[in-house]
């Protein structure tokens, strides 16, 4: 298949698009290069230089699918530029959601499972809100075929390891490599729901192979862990900070949609997964 991926650059996609690529299909990639890195090019892939805020036209690739992942991610770099993510979340799926549905090519989009803590928590979760119901518009009332896939928490190869786009185990890993001070916002018994990447991107093909449209699947491990039991399972004496607004209390997948419709469980366990890049 000829398959496009958003965000191509960048983590999920990264991932998404070696998987994709071993399965000998033809892929490209749209990534504006804001948080996404040159150094993750795969050689198989076609990367296009471009900003899913301006509208292309991407007849030259005519995919058969298109996976939409791009856009600016974390939520407390969203309180200082909320109308760059509003812009690039919601606007962006806006050209996107469109174009396939003019088109008749299938989208899955990534949403977020920030979503759960409230619409309005922070700019971010607001930002890939409005995106969902962008897509839920469109299939309402333009037969777009889509599906929604919110991530939880996803670590692995790739991650981002430093600036303010980090998430908590990759910044850690980086931190005690250069012998850096781990930091805890809060008292660090907020829970999060660890969901390996290679799980993500299992969820994110079964929905393209089984065609399974117009549903919002839950892509989480379906357990979560404090931050200081992470702390611990990392050997790490932690610097404890205040908290920061935004921020979910709890994260956990308890929905069995992706289970049922696709068959689909989280296998990748974090304990496992820190023994071994921490050896």
């Amino acid at each position: 298949m000829r398959i496009l991926v958003t965000g191509g650059a960048g983590f999920v996609g990264t991932n998404l698009i070696k998987s994709l690529v071993q399965e000998k299909h033809c892929v490209f990639s749209i990534d504006n290069y804001s948080t996404g890195l040159e150094s993750n090019h795969q050689q198989e892939c076609n990367y296009l230089n471009h900003d899913i805020r301006s509208l292309q036209d991407y007849s030259n690739i005519k995919p058969d699918v298109v996976f939409h992942l791009a856009a600016i991610a974390r939520i407390q770099p969203s309180f200082d530029k909320p109308k760059e993510y509003f812009s690039t979340n919601a606007n962006g799926t806006l050209n996107i959601a469109h174009y396939c549905a003019e088109n008749n090519i299938p989208l899955i989009y990534a949403g977020s499972s920030s979503k759960h803590s409230g619409r309005f928590k922070n700019p971010y979760t607001f930002s890939k809100d409005i995106g969902e119901d962008i897509i839920k518009l469109y299939q309402q009332h333009y037969g777009l075929k889509a599906s929604i896939a919110r991530f939880y928490n996803v670590y692995g190869p790739h991650q981002l390891t430093e600036g303010g786009y980090t998430t908590l185990i990759g910044r850690w890993l980086n931190n005690i490599e250069k012998g850096l001070p781990c930091e805890i916002y809060g008292d660090g018994e907020q829970r999060r729901d660890f969901t390996h990447v290679d799980d993500i991107v299992n969820g994110l093909e079964q929905i393209m192979y089984q065609q399974a449209y117009d549903y919002e699947f839950e892509l989480g491990r379906g357990k979560n862990y404090s931050v200081n039991e992470i702390a611990k399972l990392m050997n790490i004496t932690p610097v404890y900070r205040d908290a920061k607004p935004g921020e979910a209390r709890h994260t956990l997948d308890e929905d069995t949609t992706a289970r049922d419709v696709l068959g689909w469980v989280a296998i990748e366990d974090i304990e496992d997964y820190l023994k071994e890049v921490l050896k």
